[in-house]
């Protein structure tokens, strides 16, 4: 059973399709899929689409929290016998487009309230090892998971998560998903320590996270299409030196940040000194995708570039362009880059993250 952003689901199955995965039951945000091949042969589908995975043991509906509790209990039983979990994750499906009437995915009110039902008793049955619900989960930790596809009908399964370190297939399975497997719902939680000065401030905190970026205190970032400072908050909290390019305003708490330098102009505009020395460079500006990476091209291409890595936001535009993303990380490898990911973000819109390390 996969989940994702509510509207995608069709690109989900297209892309999961090339390794026999075929549809099975799908809600908004949510897709369920099945396989012809040996449970030992499969690894969880995965894609650019996909937020989180899990081995699916079926569905549940109930007229009440209690009759769905004890289904579940039932059905553990007769899929596991004595098998324990580690933790467990429980969450609410996308139910709408991400920004949409203000809705952010993760865990709700109602999940919330159905977890602290639910987890007392798995743990003390044995069934659950750890007694909170939703926390991140450790490399090699089992996790039983059950999505809230509506209030009274669950959709259960399990994942293990997998260590980023271990060996990966070709399509960058381990690497890409090890730290959205640990998350519950592949939604990151994070408790911001400075004042939040837009969304960007959580996309840039997921990338960065998921990328596996080394990004160290003293460091130099550079983020084009800045305004209004969301994202450069991220990267200060994290103890870097942040170059921001905007022709727009900033916010004046980033402003006032000695670590922090505004640069009032198109990026296309400068000359390449004014990335000098800089390590990790960030994009997301409103611009159509080729537009972003002409720019980002001219940055890293130039003989005094120190750029290790890339975080590049695509605007999609729609879901009908997805057929375009191979060409755009074909083009970014011309760049001499590797490891090249992209994924769609939780907390983005219709758009994708793309990473990618430069070897400097």
């Amino acid at each position: 059973m996969v989940c994702c952003q509510s509207g995608v689901e069709t690109a989900v199955k297209e892309e999961v399709s090339a390794a026999g995965w075929k549809l099975a039951f799908s809600r908004r945000g949510f897709v369920s899929l099945k396989h012809e091949g040996g449970a030992g042969e499969l690894a969880l589908p995965h894609g650019v689409f996909v937020r989180t995975s899990a081995w699916s043991l079926g569905l549940i509906q109930g007229n009440d929290a209690a009759s769905n509790r004890e289904a579940l209990i039932a059905r553990l039983s007769e899929a596991g016998g004595e098998q324990s979990w580690d933790r467990l994750h429980l969450w609410p499906r996308d139910r709408l487009t991400v920004g949409k009437f203000g809705f952010e995915p993760g865990i709700d009110e109602v999940s919330r309230a159905v977890a602290e039902y639910l987890t007392p008793v798995l743990h003390s049955r044995g069934i659950v090892r750890q007694s909170l619900c939703n926390q991140v989960a450790a490399p090699g930790e089992r996790v039983l998971d059950v999505v809230l596809i509506e209030p009274s009908q669950w959709a259960i399964g399990w994942h293990q998560v997998p260590a980023p370190a271990a060996a990966s297939d070709s399509a960058g399975y381990v690497g890409s998903m090890a730290v959205p497997l640990a998350w519950p719902g592949g939604v990151q939680p994070i408790e911001p320590t400075v004042p939040v000065i837009s969304r960007a401030y959580y996309k840039a905190a997921e990338a960065i996270c998921w990328s596996g970026f080394e990004m160290k205190v003293g460091d130099l970032a550079v983020e084009v299409g800045a305004s209004p400072g969301g994202a450069c908050g991220r990267l200060l909290e994290l103890g870097m030196r942040v170059i921001g390019i905007d022709p727009a305003d900033m916010d004046a708490e980033i402003l006032g940040d000695k670590r922090f330098r505004h640069i009032r102009a198109r990026a296309g505009d400068l000359p390449r000194r004014d990335f000098a020395g800089a390590s990790w460079l960030l994009v997301d500006s409103n611009v159509r995708p080729d537009q972003t990476l002409t720019t980002v091209e001219h940055i890293v291409q130039h003989r005094q570039s120190s750029i290790r890595g890339l975080l590049l936001t695509l605007k999609l535009g729609g879901i009908e362009h997805a057929d375009r993303i191979p060409g755009w990380v074909r083009r970014v490898r011309g760049w001499g880059a590797r490891d090249i990911r992209v994924r769609q973000l939780a907390r983005g819109k219709m758009e994708l993250c793309l990473a990618a390390r430069l070897d400097r």
